[in-house]
């Protein structure tokens, strides 16, 4: 029997701990749940992220630090999508986010919500931040 799924994001550099914790700071009901690192004489950079598991308002995730150099990484074709509750909501996420990223969709009303706003942070992971009618 299938125990779980859930989204997997592989982080290159080392940035898997930081990006948890941007992530986390900026949702609320958020939380780091678990983080296996590399230590000495092990097949990734010493203290890295071997394996973790975060939490977004119930939404669980597991990510990694790649010890592999790959000719990849995120594409906007896969994205994490917010539901906001408020202006106030959209525009803070959104602002702080795009923060040394890049901007796919700048926050608009573009027909179909109220506001909506498509982004890649500084990870390179993608973000759909969406204020409903």
């Amino acid at each position: 029997m299938m125990a779980k799924i859930m989204p997997f994001l592989m982080f290159q550099d080392g940035k898997a701990e930081e990006a948890m914790n941007v992530y986390t700071s900026l949702i609320e009901d958020s939380k780091i749940t678990s983080i296996s690192r590399y230590g000495a004489n092990e097949a990734g950079d010493e203290g890295t992220v071997m394996q973790a598991t975060f939490s977004l308002k119930g939404q669980d995730f597991m990510c990694i630090d790649s010890n592999v150099k790959h000719e990849f990484t995120f594409t906007p074709s896969f994205s994490i999508y917010i539901t906001c509750d408020s202006e106030d909501e959209i525009n803070h996420l959104y602002e702080k986010l795009l923060q040394d990223g890049q901007a796919l969709m700048p926050l608009n009303d573009y027909g179909f919500s109220k506001k909506f706003g498509w982004l890649n942070d500084r990870f390179g992971v993608s973000w759909q931040l969406n204020l409903p009618k």
